[in-house]
């Protein structure tokens, strides 16, 4: 490495783009002198003049002439990998592998291909579900990550988009749509829990069990859309994120109401690995997940705290 000098490169290029020491030295904003010295160098490393005088001009010689062409491209290719390229990264065709959390799909799905297809039309989302946490964002299997994401592995950064509460969701006829269910209503009501595992047991349980009270679930589901169309023809009852859900909810004309309990607020963020936060096209995805996951209404900053202390 102590041979390698890649300005010679730089000084070749101009130098056979010239035939001139003069103009090439002005060009790479140096001295003629020291351009003189470059092109002595050059000629003891290729063991050629590559430049001779003929008459009062400099011409090329028959080696310098067959290295004009891959000078001048691999200057090309230097400057293309060394120069920032803001506004050309971001539309040139890639894919991009987006895992996306069970409660966050329906929300952040349709919104984000319509982005992607509007303002980066070069770009193909494939949407996964999500996994248990893996490699799989320092593998580079997965690009970005979005949901409820606990683990804080120093090789991801973490993005906190917003926090939703949690509440419940019924059949438009069920009578907690009419009136707040009180904490030893909603103990006996029927409930459907989402839990890709089959575990009945869960934030809503303990809250219970501090009232003296205990809760039957009657079924499980591995995800919120099957617990949402579930209850829509069921007098069952489910927990669910009230601003994540809400597509789905209106859709299927769901009725909600406050469940009594305080719960941990859900919140959502948004993973990466760092090889990728400064990557053109990568961060203008992240933009796009961002606005539209951010035009959710957040809770008022008061409630936040209150639901973090009260869980």
């Amino acid at each position: 490495m102590d041979a390698l000098d890649l300005n010679l490169l730089l000084a070749l290029d101009a130098l056979l783009d010239t035939n001139s020491v003069t103009e090439a030295a002005r060009r790479l904003h140096t001295s003629t002198s020291a351009m003189s010295r470059t092109l002595t160098r050059l000629r003891e490393v290729l063991d050629d003049p590559l430049l001779v005088r003929s008459g009062r001009q400099l011409v090329p010689t028959p080696r310098a002439l067959e290295l004009r062409h891959d000078v001048a491209v691999l200057v090309e290719q230097g400057r293309f990998l060394l120069t920032a390229r803001e506004g050309k990264g971001p539309g040139r065709h890639r894919d991009f592998v987006v895992r996306v959390g069970d409660s966050v799909a329906a929300r952040l799905s349709g919104p984000l291909l319509a982005a992607v297809s509007s303002q980066l039309p070069g770009v193909t989302i494939r949407l996964l579900a999500a996994e248990d946490a893996d490699s799989a964002l320092r593998d580079g299997r997965v690009d970005v990550e979005v949901g409820t994401i606990g683990r804080t592995d120093p090789e991801t950064v973490v993005q906190r988009l917003f926090a939703d509460r949690w509440i419940g969701a019924a059949a438009a006829g069920h009578p907690f749509a009419a009136e707040r269910p009180t904490v030893a209503a909603y103990a006996s009501a029927h409930h459907l829990e989402v839990s890709a595992t089959g575990r009945t047991h869960g934030p809503i349980d303990d809250r219970l069990a501090l009232h003296g009270r205990t809760r039957r679930v009657l079924a499980t589901v591995p995800d919120l859309s099957t617990a949402l169309f579930t209850v829509t023809t069921t007098d069952l009852i489910c927990p669910a994120p009230e601003q994540l859900s809400r597509p789905a909810r209106t859709a299927l004309g769901l009725a909600t109401f406050e469940i009594p309990l305080p719960l941990p607020t859900p919140v959502v963020a948004m993973a990466w690995h760092p090889r990728n936060t400064a990557d053109a096209g990568h961060r203008a995805l992240r933009d796009l997940i961002t606005t539209v996951l951010r035009d959710t209404p957040t809770l008022p900053e008061e409630d936040l705290v209150a639901a973090s202390t009260s869980a």
